[in-house]
Protein backbone atom coordinates (compact mmCIF):
# COMPACT_ATOMS: atom_id res chain seq x y z
CA UNK A 1 0.00 0.00 0.00
CA UNK A 2 2.58 2.61 -1.32
CA UNK A 3 1.84 6.21 -1.97
CA UNK A 4 3.20 6.97 -5.47
CA UNK A 5 4.02 10.86 -6.17
CA UNK A 6 4.21 12.07 -10.07
CA UNK A 7 5.37 16.33 -10.71
CA UNK A 8 3.86 17.44 -13.40
CA UNK A 9 5.72 19.83 -15.62
CA UNK A 10 3.93 22.60 -14.65
CA UNK A 11 4.76 22.13 -10.71
CA UNK A 12 1.65 20.05 -9.95
CA UNK A 13 2.18 17.07 -7.66
CA UNK A 14 -0.01 14.22 -8.30
CA UNK A 15 -0.09 11.93 -4.81
CA UNK A 16 -1.75 8.45 -5.30
CA UNK A 17 -2.38 5.70 -2.62
CA UNK A 18 -3.76 2.61 -4.28
CA UNK A 19 -5.94 0.89 -2.20
CA UNK A 20 -6.93 -2.30 -4.14
CA UNK A 21 -9.30 -3.97 -1.86
CA UNK A 22 -12.02 -0.88 -2.30
CA UNK A 23 -14.89 -0.18 -4.70
CA UNK A 24 -14.72 3.26 -4.56
CA UNK A 25 -11.89 6.15 -5.27
CA UNK A 26 -11.54 9.50 -3.64
CA UNK A 27 -10.09 12.21 -5.23
CA UNK A 28 -9.60 15.73 -5.31
CA UNK A 29 -7.47 18.92 -5.90
CA UNK A 30 -6.09 20.58 -3.14
CA UNK A 31 -4.60 24.37 -3.42
CA UNK A 32 -2.20 25.99 -1.12
CA UNK A 33 -4.51 28.90 -0.99
CA UNK A 34 -6.80 30.39 1.43
CA UNK A 35 -8.42 32.82 3.61
CA UNK A 36 -5.01 33.96 4.95
CA UNK A 37 -3.94 34.93 1.69
CA UNK A 38 -6.40 37.25 1.15
CA UNK A 39 -6.05 41.32 2.00
CA UNK A 40 -7.72 42.83 4.77
CA UNK A 41 -10.29 44.21 1.83
CA UNK A 42 -10.66 40.58 0.72
CA UNK A 43 -11.72 38.66 3.23
CA UNK A 44 -13.92 35.83 2.00
CA UNK A 45 -12.53 35.92 -1.34
CA UNK A 46 -11.51 32.53 -0.91
CA UNK A 47 -14.64 31.13 0.07
CA UNK A 48 -17.20 32.84 -1.87
CA UNK A 49 -14.65 31.41 -5.14
CA UNK A 50 -15.43 28.11 -3.90
CA UNK A 51 -18.72 28.64 -3.79
CA UNK A 52 -19.02 29.62 -7.79
CA UNK A 53 -16.95 26.99 -9.12
CA UNK A 54 -20.17 24.56 -8.72
CA UNK A 55 -22.25 27.48 -10.05
CA UNK A 56 -21.37 26.79 -14.19
CA UNK A 57 -18.39 26.11 -16.30
CA UNK A 58 -18.11 26.67 -20.19
CA UNK A 59 -18.87 23.42 -20.55
CA UNK A 60 -21.42 22.61 -17.60
CA UNK A 61 -24.32 24.00 -16.15
CA UNK A 62 -24.34 24.13 -12.30
CA UNK A 63 -27.43 21.52 -12.54
CA UNK A 64 -25.44 19.28 -14.78
CA UNK A 65 -22.42 19.46 -12.93
CA UNK A 66 -25.02 17.93 -9.98
CA UNK A 67 -26.71 15.67 -11.98
CA UNK A 68 -23.31 13.72 -14.38
CA UNK A 69 -21.79 13.31 -10.43
CA UNK A 70 -24.72 12.15 -8.89
CA UNK A 71 -26.29 10.12 -11.90
CA UNK A 72 -22.93 7.86 -11.35
CA UNK A 73 -23.61 8.03 -7.82
CA UNK A 74 -21.04 9.93 -6.12
CA UNK A 75 -20.44 12.50 -3.98
CA UNK A 76 -18.81 16.00 -4.88
CA UNK A 77 -18.10 18.99 -2.30
CA UNK A 78 -15.85 21.74 -1.56
CA UNK A 79 -14.33 23.50 1.57
CA UNK A 80 -11.97 26.49 2.05
CA UNK A 81 -9.70 26.88 5.17
CA UNK A 82 -7.10 29.46 6.26
CA UNK A 83 -4.33 27.78 4.22
CA UNK A 84 -6.22 25.62 1.77
CA UNK A 85 -8.83 25.21 -0.47
CA UNK A 86 -10.15 22.01 -1.83
CA UNK A 87 -12.42 20.70 -3.81
CA UNK A 88 -13.00 16.81 -4.24
CA UNK A 89 -15.47 13.54 -5.32
CA UNK A 90 -16.01 10.28 -4.10
CA UNK A 91 -17.17 7.72 -6.57
CA UNK A 92 -17.00 4.20 -7.87
CA UNK A 93 -13.71 2.87 -8.90
CA UNK A 94 -15.02 3.38 -12.78
CA UNK A 95 -15.55 6.42 -12.35
CA UNK A 96 -12.70 8.39 -11.27
CA UNK A 97 -11.44 9.77 -14.59
CA UNK A 98 -15.45 11.46 -14.93
CA UNK A 99 -14.77 13.08 -11.60
CA UNK A 100 -11.69 14.38 -12.27
CA UNK A 101 -12.90 15.65 -15.56
CA UNK A 102 -15.58 17.90 -13.33
CA UNK A 103 -12.94 18.68 -10.78
CA UNK A 104 -10.64 20.18 -13.18
CA UNK A 105 -13.22 21.77 -14.63
CA UNK A 106 -14.85 24.09 -11.81
CA UNK A 107 -11.20 24.68 -10.81
CA UNK A 108 -9.93 26.10 -14.15
CA UNK A 109 -12.91 27.44 -15.93
CA UNK A 110 -15.40 28.75 -13.56
CA UNK A 111 -17.81 30.85 -15.40
CA UNK A 112 -18.68 33.35 -12.38
CA UNK A 113 -21.66 34.05 -14.17
CA UNK A 114 -23.42 37.46 -13.00
CA UNK A 115 -26.87 36.16 -11.69
CA UNK A 116 -24.95 32.64 -10.29
CA UNK A 117 -22.91 35.63 -8.41
CA UNK A 118 -26.00 37.91 -7.36
CA UNK A 119 -27.81 34.28 -5.86
CA UNK A 120 -24.66 32.90 -4.25
CA UNK A 121 -23.86 36.21 -2.86
CA UNK A 122 -27.29 36.16 -0.92
CA UNK A 123 -26.49 32.20 0.38
CA UNK A 124 -22.92 33.45 1.69
CA UNK A 125 -24.57 36.17 3.31
CA UNK A 126 -27.13 34.06 4.91
CA UNK A 127 -24.10 31.40 6.14
CA UNK A 128 -22.33 34.56 7.53
CA UNK A 129 -25.85 35.56 9.30
CA UNK A 130 -26.26 31.59 10.59
CA UNK A 131 -22.34 31.10 12.01
CA UNK A 132 -23.25 34.77 13.78
CA UNK A 133 -26.42 32.82 15.29
CA UNK A 134 -24.48 29.88 16.36
CA UNK A 135 -22.86 30.59 19.51
CA UNK A 136 -19.87 27.82 19.28
CA UNK A 137 -18.99 28.79 15.59
CA UNK A 138 -18.76 32.53 16.63
CA UNK A 139 -16.80 32.07 19.74
CA UNK A 140 -14.23 30.16 17.47
CA UNK A 141 -14.26 33.20 15.01
CA UNK A 142 -13.72 35.59 17.92
CA UNK A 143 -10.99 33.20 19.59
CA UNK A 144 -9.20 33.97 15.91
CA UNK A 145 -9.16 37.19 16.07
CA UNK A 146 -8.53 37.27 20.25
CA UNK A 147 -4.88 35.52 19.16
CA UNK A 148 -4.16 37.11 15.89
CA UNK A 149 -5.33 40.17 15.57
CA UNK A 150 -5.36 41.98 12.37
CA UNK A 151 -3.35 39.41 10.63
CA UNK A 152 -5.91 37.15 8.61
CA UNK A 153 -5.44 34.11 10.95
CA UNK A 154 -7.28 36.51 12.86
CA UNK A 155 -10.39 36.56 10.50
CA UNK A 156 -13.07 34.57 9.93
CA UNK A 157 -13.52 32.47 6.76
CA UNK A 158 -16.21 33.43 5.99
CA UNK A 159 -15.82 37.33 5.49
CA UNK A 160 -18.08 40.03 6.48
CA UNK A 161 -20.96 41.23 5.68
CA UNK A 162 -20.26 44.76 3.84
CA UNK A 163 -17.43 43.50 2.41
CA UNK A 164 -19.13 40.07 0.97
CA UNK A 165 -22.30 42.31 0.50
CA UNK A 166 -19.70 44.60 -2.26
CA UNK A 167 -17.51 41.78 -3.67
CA UNK A 168 -17.03 42.00 -7.20
CA UNK A 169 -16.51 39.57 -9.92
CA UNK A 170 -13.28 41.37 -11.06
CA UNK A 171 -11.87 40.95 -7.12
CA UNK A 172 -12.97 37.33 -7.31
CA UNK A 173 -11.11 36.56 -10.68
CA UNK A 174 -8.11 38.60 -9.43
CA UNK A 175 -7.74 36.81 -6.42
CA UNK A 176 -8.01 33.51 -8.06
CA UNK A 177 -5.18 34.79 -10.71
CA UNK A 178 -3.10 35.34 -8.01
CA UNK A 179 -2.87 32.41 -6.40
CA UNK A 180 -4.27 29.14 -7.95
CA UNK A 181 -0.98 28.56 -9.42
CA UNK A 182 0.42 24.91 -10.39
CA UNK A 183 3.64 25.26 -7.53
CA UNK A 184 0.80 25.17 -4.97
CA UNK A 185 -1.57 22.12 -6.18
CA UNK A 186 -1.64 18.98 -5.17
CA UNK A 187 -3.99 16.55 -7.28
CA UNK A 188 -4.66 13.23 -4.93
CA UNK A 189 -6.51 10.26 -4.85
CA UNK A 190 -6.88 7.27 -2.69
CA UNK A 191 -9.12 3.73 -3.77
CA UNK A 192 -8.67 1.34 -6.17
CA UNK A 193 -6.94 3.66 -8.47
CA UNK A 194 -3.99 3.22 -11.10
CA UNK A 195 -1.20 5.64 -10.45
CA UNK A 196 0.18 5.97 -14.18
CA UNK A 197 -3.28 6.48 -15.59
CA UNK A 198 -4.55 9.31 -12.72
CA UNK A 199 -1.20 11.40 -13.30
CA UNK A 200 -1.84 10.91 -17.12
CA UNK A 201 -5.19 12.30 -16.95
CA UNK A 202 -3.98 15.07 -14.28
CA UNK A 203 -1.54 16.23 -17.01
CA UNK A 204 -4.15 16.65 -19.60
CA UNK A 205 -6.85 18.11 -17.34
CA UNK A 206 -4.43 20.58 -16.00
CA UNK A 207 -1.40 20.50 -17.34
CA UNK A 208 -2.55 24.45 -18.94
CA UNK A 209 -2.24 25.70 -15.33
CA UNK A 210 1.14 28.22 -15.01
CA UNK A 211 3.74 27.34 -12.62
CA UNK A 212 3.85 30.47 -10.61
CA UNK A 213 5.55 30.71 -7.12
CA UNK A 214 4.65 29.54 -3.66
CA UNK A 215 2.34 31.98 -1.33
CA UNK A 216 4.46 34.84 -0.06
CA UNK A 217 2.69 34.92 3.36
CA UNK A 218 3.30 37.34 6.53
CA UNK A 219 4.21 35.12 9.71
CA UNK A 220 1.66 36.17 12.15
CA UNK A 221 2.60 37.24 16.08
CA UNK A 222 0.19 35.70 18.91
CA UNK A 223 -1.06 38.81 20.45
CA UNK A 224 -3.56 37.85 23.38
CA UNK A 225 -6.53 39.75 23.66
CA UNK A 226 -9.90 39.54 24.84
CA UNK A 227 -13.12 39.52 22.18
CA UNK A 228 -16.40 38.53 23.64
CA UNK A 229 -19.98 39.02 22.15
CA UNK A 230 -22.96 39.79 24.26
CA UNK A 231 -25.93 37.56 22.79
CA UNK A 232 -29.43 36.62 24.63
CA UNK A 233 -28.29 33.00 25.27
CA UNK A 234 -29.10 30.34 27.77
CA UNK A 235 -25.22 29.94 28.29
CA UNK A 236 -21.71 31.59 28.24
CA UNK A 237 -19.54 29.75 25.11
CA UNK A 238 -15.85 30.21 26.47
CA UNK A 239 -12.66 29.93 24.57
CA UNK A 240 -9.00 30.20 25.96
CA UNK A 241 -5.98 29.94 23.51
CA UNK A 242 -2.75 30.35 23.99
CA UNK A 243 0.36 29.88 21.56
CA UNK A 244 1.72 26.84 20.26
CA UNK A 245 3.85 25.34 17.65
CA UNK A 246 3.23 25.31 14.12
CA UNK A 247 2.70 21.96 12.37
CA UNK A 248 6.66 22.16 10.99
CA UNK A 249 8.08 22.30 14.48
CA UNK A 250 9.30 18.68 15.93
CA UNK A 251 7.23 19.41 19.03
CA UNK A 252 3.84 19.19 17.11
CA UNK A 253 3.91 15.21 17.99
CA UNK A 254 4.35 16.48 21.90
CA UNK A 255 1.32 19.06 21.54
CA UNK A 256 -0.77 16.62 20.05
CA UNK A 257 -0.56 14.09 23.17
CA UNK A 258 -0.36 17.58 25.19
CA UNK A 259 -3.81 18.35 23.59
CA UNK A 260 -5.31 15.01 24.17
CA UNK A 261 -4.70 14.30 27.92
CA UNK A 262 -5.88 17.62 28.69
CA UNK A 263 -9.38 17.43 27.00
CA UNK A 264 -9.17 14.82 23.76
CA UNK A 265 -11.51 12.56 25.15
CA UNK A 266 -13.56 10.95 28.03
CA UNK A 267 -10.80 9.92 30.44
CA UNK A 268 -9.15 13.38 30.09
CA UNK A 269 -8.71 15.52 33.09
CA UNK A 270 -11.21 18.34 31.80
CA UNK A 271 -13.97 16.12 30.93
CA UNK A 272 -13.43 14.36 34.15
CA UNK A 273 -12.79 17.09 36.55
CA UNK A 274 -14.84 19.77 34.53
CA UNK A 275 -17.92 17.47 33.38
CA UNK A 276 -17.72 13.71 35.62
CA UNK A 277 -17.10 15.34 38.54
CA UNK A 278 -18.50 18.98 39.19
CA UNK A 279 -21.07 18.75 36.46
CA UNK A 280 -20.15 22.26 35.17
CA UNK A 281 -21.22 21.96 31.56
CA UNK A 282 -22.62 19.25 28.75
CA UNK A 283 -19.14 20.13 26.28
CA UNK A 284 -15.62 20.83 27.28
CA UNK A 285 -12.79 19.81 24.78
CA UNK A 286 -9.53 20.67 23.83
CA UNK A 287 -8.33 21.69 20.53
CA UNK A 288 -4.66 22.49 18.46
CA UNK A 289 -4.45 24.65 15.01
CA UNK A 290 -1.59 24.19 13.85
CA UNK A 291 -0.30 26.52 10.67
CA UNK A 292 2.79 26.57 8.80
CA UNK A 293 4.72 29.24 10.87
CA UNK A 294 2.38 29.17 14.09
CA UNK A 295 -0.43 27.34 15.89
CA UNK A 296 -2.88 27.41 19.11
CA UNK A 297 -3.71 25.49 21.84
CA UNK A 298 -6.77 25.89 23.39
CA UNK A 299 -10.29 25.15 25.64
CA UNK A 300 -13.94 25.35 24.45
CA UNK A 301 -16.56 24.82 27.27
CA UNK A 302 -19.85 26.22 27.53
CA UNK A 303 -22.01 26.41 30.96
CA UNK A 304 -25.23 28.42 32.98
CA UNK A 305 -23.95 31.89 33.66
CA UNK A 306 -24.49 31.27 37.25
CA UNK A 307 -20.98 28.94 36.64
CA UNK A 308 -18.88 30.50 33.97
CA UNK A 309 -16.41 31.96 36.49
CA UNK A 310 -16.18 28.83 38.32
CA UNK A 311 -15.47 26.81 34.84
CA UNK A 312 -12.84 29.01 34.27
CA UNK A 313 -11.07 28.88 37.44
CA UNK A 314 -11.27 25.03 37.43
CA UNK A 315 -10.53 25.12 33.52
CA UNK A 316 -7.23 27.05 34.02
CA UNK A 317 -6.55 24.78 37.33
CA UNK A 318 -6.92 21.56 35.29
CA UNK A 319 -4.61 23.19 32.60
CA UNK A 320 -2.19 24.50 34.82
CA UNK A 321 -1.87 20.61 36.49
CA UNK A 322 -0.78 19.42 33.33
CA UNK A 323 2.38 21.62 33.34
CA UNK A 324 3.10 20.10 36.98
CA UNK A 325 2.64 16.22 36.17
CA UNK A 326 1.85 13.87 33.69
CA UNK A 327 1.70 10.42 34.17
CA UNK A 328 2.93 7.27 31.98
CA UNK A 329 -0.99 6.00 31.96
CA UNK A 330 -2.26 9.07 30.92
CA UNK A 331 0.58 9.67 27.70
CA UNK A 332 0.40 5.77 26.81
CA UNK A 333 -3.79 6.80 26.18
CA UNK A 334 -2.96 10.09 24.07
CA UNK A 335 -0.87 8.04 22.09
CA UNK A 336 -2.89 4.73 21.62
CA UNK A 337 -5.36 7.70 20.89
CA UNK A 338 -3.24 9.21 17.93
CA UNK A 339 -1.79 6.36 16.70
CA UNK A 340 -5.71 4.68 16.68
CA UNK A 341 -6.55 7.56 14.40
CA UNK A 342 -3.95 7.38 12.09
CA UNK A 343 -4.72 3.64 11.23
CA UNK A 344 -8.48 4.26 10.49
CA UNK A 345 -7.31 6.63 8.15
CA UNK A 346 -6.32 3.79 6.32
CA UNK A 347 -10.14 2.25 6.13
CA UNK A 348 -11.86 5.41 4.38
CA UNK A 349 -10.25 6.38 0.74
CA UNK A 350 -11.69 9.52 1.58
CA UNK A 351 -9.52 11.02 4.75
CA UNK A 352 -6.25 8.91 2.90
CA UNK A 353 -6.74 11.22 0.24
CA UNK A 354 -7.00 14.23 2.49
CA UNK A 355 -4.28 12.98 4.61
CA UNK A 356 -1.67 12.56 1.87
CA UNK A 357 -2.56 15.78 -0.17
CA UNK A 358 -2.39 18.06 3.25
CA UNK A 359 1.08 15.86 4.10
CA UNK A 360 2.19 16.95 0.85
CA UNK A 361 1.35 20.15 1.00
CA UNK A 362 3.23 20.98 4.35
CA UNK A 363 5.77 18.86 3.55
CA UNK A 364 6.56 18.05 0.22
CA UNK A 365 6.36 14.27 0.98
CA UNK A 366 3.98 11.89 2.46
CA UNK A 367 5.40 10.52 5.65
CA UNK A 368 5.13 6.53 5.93
CA UNK A 369 2.52 5.60 8.54
CA UNK A 370 5.29 3.96 10.12
CA UNK A 371 7.30 6.81 10.86
CA UNK A 372 4.47 9.06 12.40
CA UNK A 373 4.08 6.09 14.29
CA UNK A 374 7.18 6.23 15.62
CA UNK A 375 7.31 9.98 16.35
CA UNK A 376 4.39 9.88 18.47
CA UNK A 377 5.58 6.75 20.42
CA UNK A 378 8.77 9.04 21.07
CA UNK A 379 7.09 11.32 23.19
CA UNK A 380 7.37 11.40 26.38
CA UNK A 381 5.90 12.50 30.28
CA UNK A 382 7.91 14.79 30.91
CA UNK A 383 8.15 16.40 27.20
CA UNK A 384 4.38 16.80 27.71
CA UNK A 385 4.77 18.44 30.93
CA UNK A 386 7.67 20.24 29.51
CA UNK A 387 5.63 21.82 26.57
CA UNK A 388 2.63 22.67 29.09
CA UNK A 389 4.89 24.84 31.59
CA UNK A 390 6.20 26.62 28.41
CA UNK A 391 2.70 26.95 26.66
CA UNK A 392 0.90 27.75 30.24
CA UNK A 393 2.84 29.26 32.68
CA UNK A 394 3.51 33.29 32.19
CA UNK A 395 1.51 33.43 29.42
CA UNK A 396 -1.38 35.46 28.91
CA UNK A 397 -4.51 33.50 27.07
CA UNK A 398 -6.17 34.88 24.49
CA UNK A 399 -9.92 34.64 25.85
CA UNK A 400 -13.21 34.61 24.23
CA UNK A 401 -16.97 34.70 24.90
CA UNK A 402 -20.51 34.70 23.71
CA UNK A 403 -23.94 34.61 25.32
CA UNK A 404 -25.00 35.71 28.98
CA UNK A 405 -21.06 37.09 30.00
CA UNK A 406 -22.09 39.87 32.31
CA UNK A 407 -21.20 38.02 35.26
CA UNK A 408 -17.60 36.60 33.75
CA UNK A 409 -15.01 38.40 35.89
CA UNK A 410 -12.61 40.52 33.91
CA UNK A 411 -9.57 39.98 31.30
CA UNK A 412 -6.64 40.33 34.00
CA UNK A 413 -8.47 38.07 36.60
CA UNK A 414 -8.22 35.02 34.22
CA UNK A 415 -5.27 35.51 32.83
CA UNK A 416 -3.64 35.62 36.84
CA UNK A 417 -4.30 31.89 36.68
CA UNK A 418 -1.41 31.50 34.08
CA UNK A 419 1.18 33.72 35.97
Amino acid sequence: MSVEITRLPNGIHVVTHHMPHLETAAIGIWVKAGARDEGADENGIAHFLEHMAFKGTARRSARAIAEEIESAGGEINAATGMETTTYYARVLKQDWAMALDILADIFTSPELDADELERERDVILQEIAAAHDQPDDLVFDLAQAASFGQHPLGRSILGTHDLIGAVTRQQILDWRNRNYWGSRIVVAAAGHIDHKAFAAEAQRLLGQIEHGHEPQRETPAFVPTACTAEKPLDQAHVVLTFEAPSYRHPDIYVLQVLSNILGGGMSSRLFQEVREKRGLCYSVFSFGSAFEDAGQVGVYAATSPEHSNELLDLTSEVMMSVAREVTEAEVYRAKAQLKASLVMNLESASARADQIARQFLAFGQVPAIATLMQKIEAVSPEQVRALAERLFRSQKPAFSAVGHIGQLAGYDTLARHFV
